[in-house]
């Protein structure tokens, strides 16, 4: 059979069930759609998964929770907040947004994650910040990040849009020793509302600060006025806020996907490890994994391989004949030093980021989701057989 008349594989596909389509049209019958009842018991229950005190609060994507979370800290025009190359620009575009510069530096090789060595020979007198990006779901070196930012005085935002739930010396990310932490929930993400997103803080002045600025400065939640007898219309603007909250309808599909998360986990766990399986001996390397001896647990947002230099083909040929074949793959990152405006604003050089470089020209991220069957990774790995063995 021709493998271009077989079925499309994408890249991701979300799983929803009955149970999220009810929620939501019980929404819509409640007459109560934006931010609501819905998204306190999304919160609520986001909180508790957690544990260990921490406050959650909704948005309407992981780059508004990144945003609140920073301008909370006081970040501002002349600071410095050093961030991976090998990242979305979200990460980035969020400390220009509040005038401060980000700072890029190097990647660990194997993990791909941010190189705390890097990090350290990047701090200067203006770095205020650290923001460590859990790369595919891999929790990054924190012991070593947390140190360094103690030494130097330094705050740290995780950056764990793909991070749900992963785990790092047994301790949940959202837990670790950071000033606040952000998942995404975007539709490719390990768990979904469609778009949005959830900031999380033990300390309460971030919590505080971070709620009013999540709609437009406000001193009051809509829905607590609303319920509230009196003069239920008075509210107070305290701060120039933003337009940030999740609404009800993205909390009712929240609310069952947050319940399924660790299963979803489990089965592209399961996955990662076939893959590993049907995969090994090609010409690829494949994505490290978490050292669970150590308490550690990888949430495989993504599959990322990287095709080595001298393969059958280039890793653009190679994402062309997959295509060919109905398989869906991305690539995660074209480094944040590539990107014009970074690299035009910074001057920012290919050869002072060797180990994000060297991976880009052969990252290739392969189809992986929870409702991925068998017989679709089988596709995959035998193309991949068929165009590099």
């Amino acid at each position: 059979m021709n493998p271009a008349s077989l079925p499309p594989i994408p890249f991701s596909r979300p799983d929803i069930g009955d149970e999220e389509i009810a929620e939501v049209v019980a929404t819509l019958r409640s007459g109560w759609l934006t931010s609501g009842p819905r998204v306190k018991e999304f919160e609520a229950r986001f909180a508790a998964m957690l544990g260990e005190g921490v406050t959650a609060l909704a948005v309407n994507s992981a780059t508004a929770g990144l945003h609140l979370a920073l301008e909370a800290l006081g970040l501002g025009p002349g600071d410095e907040v050093i961030t991976s190359t090998l990242t979305f620009t979200a990460t980035a575009e969020v400390v220009r947004y509040l005038g401060a510069e980000p700072v890029f530096v190097d990647v660990d090789p194997v993990t791909l994650n941010l190189a705390p060595a890097a990090v350290e020979a990047a701090i200067t007198p203006r770095t205020r910040m650290i923001m460590p990006v859990h790369y595919a779901g891999l929790p990054c070196d924190m012991d070593a990040l947390a140190a360094i930012a103690a030494r130097h005085g330094l705050r740290i935002v995780e950056d764990a849009a793909h991070a749900l739930p992963a785990r790092h010396r047994g301790r949940l990310v959202g837990t670790l020793d950071s000033d606040a932490t952000v998942f995404s929930f975007y539709a490719n993400k390990t768990m979904t509302t469609g778009e949005g997103g959830m900031l999380v803080t033990r300390d309460p002045a971030i919590a505080r600060r971070a709620a009013v600025m999540r709609l437009h400065g406000i001193d009051r939640d809509a829905y607590d006025r609303f319920r509230t007898p009196g003069a239920a219309w008075y509210y107070e603007v305290v701060a120039p806020g933003f337009k940030y909250n999740l609404t009800d309808l993205a909390a009712s599909v929240g609310l069952h996907q947050l319940a399924k998360v660790e299963a979803f986990r489990a089965g592209r766990e399961r996955l990662a490890r076939r893959y590993a399986e049907l995969l090994a001996g090609l010409p690829l390397t494949l994505p490290a994994d978490a050292d669970p001896s150590a308490g550690g647990l990888h949430s495989w947002h993504l599959y990322p391989v990287r095709l080595h230099a001298g393969a059958r083909l280039t890793r653009d040929a190679l994402f062309a004949a997959l295509a060919e074949r109905g398989i869906g793959c991305s690539v995660h990152y074209v480094p944040l030093h590539r990107q014009p405006y970074w690299r035009d604003r910074y001057g920012l050089r290919a050869e002072d980021f060797p180990v994000a470089e060297a991976a880009y020209q052969g990252l290739l991220s392969l189809p992986l989701y929870h409702l991925m069957r068998d017989d679709e990774q089988d596709r995959v790995a035998a193309a991949l057989r068929t165009l590099l063995g």
